[in-house]
């Protein structure tokens, strides 16, 4: 008689696992979540009393081979967080705040503790961004995924007013560029990273790297900061006329995103500190500049525009909630493009 765990899926294991999954999110629900984990589909209920002209704002998002780092060490609850707040910086350069959160989870061999170390994640940082984890998807698929492999997917849903939305329509020539810096890679360049760190230079996980003073593998786990906290008391007054989210591609591919017609942006070399690692990534491979500014955030993880007689008022709001910024460039008359002067 053959099983269904004989085709390789284990249907007591995908239990064990929803049971401790179960337990995590429903400690990220607050008030508008109205269906517990395991229905077929997610009940919440917003509240948009503060809304005039309520829009939803949605995003889909996954960690890239930061996953490998994962693998390689046993932590897997720092991905989990990462995802929670990629997806949330996406949703806030358009200047919404989150509603809640899904997440998928696809491996070819299910293991609970896994799971549950990649949901722990997610929760502490759903938690951490009011922004409740209501339901999603564990998919054992045997054949597809190498052994003690996953990948994981985050869908997230928010809200902006209509009237508040951050689109970039409002930026002109002469308005300034502020950058909060990054913690490190994020979930950006590491396909790059892994190839410097473990096949130009043959770092191991635990290789203690003096120019980092930390080893390999702490560095490449270093968490994607969430603008969240730091944004959202500004998010309602009107100053900040655009927000890049600097993922893939870099600065110079994703400021221009949000630009208009006939704006360019010019960024100044040398006006915010690039992390120890972007320039030992820089050495080790020999990168020129262009490549390393597009494979890499090279220290910003979110660029801000403002009104140039707003600058310094918004970089002391930005201050008082804990983070750096930095004047890194200005908006000008152009195609759509970011250049470094």
């Amino acid at each position: 008689m053959i099983t269904y765990r004989d085709a390789g899926v284990d249907i007591a294991a995908a239990a064990e696992a929803k049971r401790r999954i179960g337990a995590r999110a429903r400690a990220t629900f607050n008030a508008q979540v109205l269906s517990d984990i395991g229905g077929f589909g997610a009940l919440f209920r917003p509240d948009f009393r503060n809304a005039s002209d309520p829009v939803l704002v949605a995003s889909a998002d996954g960690v890239g081979t930061k996953l490998k780092i994962a693998f390689l060490t046993g932590v897997h609850d720092t991905v989990g967080y990462d995802l929670v707040a990629h997806c949330v910086n996406d949703i806030l350069a358009q200047g919404a705040r989150p509603l809640f959160f899904l997440d998928y989870i696809a491996t070819g061999r299910l293991a609970p503790n896994i799971v549950a170390a990649v949901v722990d994640g997610l929760a502490r940082a759903c938690q951490a961004f009011n922004c409740p984890l209501i339901g999603g998807e564990t998919a054992e698929m045997p054949g597809f995924y190498g052994d003690g492999e996953y990948d994981v997917a985050g869908f997230i849903v928010g809200w902006a007013d209509r009237a508040r939305i951050i689109d970039g329509k409002r930026i002109v020539a002469g308005d300034v560029i502020l950058g909060l810096p990054s913690l490190g890679l994020h979930t950006n360049g590491y396909s790059l990273a892994r190839k410097l760190f473990f096949e130009t230079a043959r770092y191991e996980t635990d290789t203690l790297v003096g120019a980092l003073g930390c080893t390999a593998a702490e560095e490449l786990l270093k968490p994607h900061r969430c603008y969240l906290p730091v944004l959202d008391p500004l998010l309602d007054g009107g100053q900040l006329k655009g927000l890049a989210h600097i993922t893939g591609g870099g600065l110079l591919d994703n400021v221009p995103r949000i630009l208009p017609d006939g704006c360019a942006a010019t960024l100044r070399r040398g006006s915010w500190p690039v992390l120890p690692v972007f320039a030992h990534l820089v050495e080790l491979g020999r990168l020129s500049e262009e490549e390393s500014h597009r494979a890499f955030n090279m220290g910003i993880g979110m660029a801000v525009v403002v009104a140039e007689t707003d600058a310094a008022a918004v970089s002391d709001a930005i201050r008082a909630q804990g983070c750096e910024a930095f004047v890194i460039g200005r908006i000008t008359a152009g195609d759509r493009a970011a250049r470094l002067d």
